[in-house]
């Protein structure tokens, strides 16, 4: 039996709830092999981001290099990048990856307010546009990077988490556009529904997925993780992991 081969570059997120180790849980809960690629590493809970350290390009580069050497890769998920030079570095390293999806959750800002990317960082953002298959801003980041996602051909999947309104609305931007809405989920442990989000797509791609069932499959997984959040953590939590998930 083969197995999807996923490829997670993103900051390692102390607390469990979100970046690398959202990644590795949510691609292994699904079935497929986690790879990962450490740009940053945080110290954070539930209540916010107490200090960062950001991983030096050369060495994000070598682990991405040392996995598709020996692994291959079936689908990369880019979550936080830390820093314009990690976000160049990657984006040259992504012209190798031929036909292989790529999804990029443009990090630009914690759940609990802290900036993880500055004006450089957001800046280099347009060079691993250029190589994504899809990308998926919440309404912020979606607003801030709507200059540089209106020039590039990649599909756009504009969350609706961030609404007001009690029904969400997922908007897909595409040759063939398409949406998607739910009733929201009344709980605080949320933390991570973006990378939980984008890492399901990158792994139901990988494992042969069209586009459009990726993202209604990865939807449901977000919504599952949500109803059985351990609820830990006096701010906002980390989602649970469905059993069974289908």
């Amino acid at each position: 039996m083969t197995i999807a081969r996923i490829l997670s570059i993103a900051g390692s997120d102390s607390g469990g709830g979100a970046g690398i180790q959202a990644d590795v849980r949510v691609i292994s809960a699904l079935g497929g092999h986690a790879m990962t690629a450490i740009t940053a590493i945080t110290a954070q809970n539930s209540l916010g981001v107490s200090a960062v350290k950001i991983i030096d390009s050369d060495l994000v580069v070598a682990q991405v290099q040392a996995i598709y050497d020996d692994f291959g890769v079936d689908a990369v998920k880019i979550g936080m990048l830390g820093s314009a030079d990690n976000a160049n570095a990657v984006a040259n390293f992504l012209e190798q990856f031929k036909d292989i999806p790529i999804i990029f959750d443009p990090v630009m800002v914690a759940t609990s307010g802290d900036k993880l990317a500055d004006t450089q960082t957001i800046a280099a953002f347009d060079k691993i546009m250029r190589h994504s298959t899809l990308v998926t801003p919440n309404i912020p980041e979606f607003e801030r990077l709507q200059s540089l996602l209106d020039t590039f051909p990649c599909d756009i999947l504009l969350k609706g988490g961030h609404g007001k309104k009690d029904i969400l609305i997922d908007r897909l931007f595409s040759k063939n556009p398409k949406q998607w809405q739910d009733t929201r989920i009344d709980t605080v442990h949320s933390h991570g529904t973006g990378c939980t989000l984008s890492a399901a797509i990158a792994t139901f791609l990988g494992q042969g997925l069209a586009i459009y069932d990726a993202i209604s499959h990865a939807r449901q997984f977000v919504r599952a993780s949500l109803l059985c959040a351990p609820e830990i953590g006096s701010g906002s939590g980390p989602m649970g992991v469905p059993r069974d998930f289908k």
